[in-house]
């Protein structure tokens, strides 16, 4: 949605600070965030989520190049058993984020 209105509001300089570490912590600008809670969306924080996203974009990366590599045909055979391992450390990670429940 496109901002075509300036929204100013006065606080304590400690409030300013606490709500831009939030919308940091929340990965949003200030004004997204400050909208979503004024809104009464819910923000939703999932601690450990980045290193997880990290780690898959990393594995997706790797599995493109051996698929690019297959379509060129250098490469026939793949062993990916570190690929799965990997894969399964993260879903395991993906797990006990859930159980923490703390999102």
């Amino acid at each position: 949605m496109k901002k075509d209105i300036k929204f100013s509001t006065r606080m304590a300089s400690k409030d300013r600070e606490d709500i831009k570490e939030l919308a940091k912590r929340s990965g949003m600008s200030m004004s997204d965030y400050v909208t979503a809670c004024c809104l009464g969306k819910q923000v939703v924080v999932v601690d450990g989520l980045k290193e997880v996203l990290k780690e898959l974009k990393s594995i997706g990366r790797n599995l493109n190049q051996l698929v690019t590599l297959a379509h060129m045909g250098r490469v026939t055979v793949v062993n990916l058993d570190s690929v799965r391992q990997a894969f399964s450390e993260l879903c395991a990670t993906v797990r006990l984020i859930l159980e923490r429940k703390r999102w």
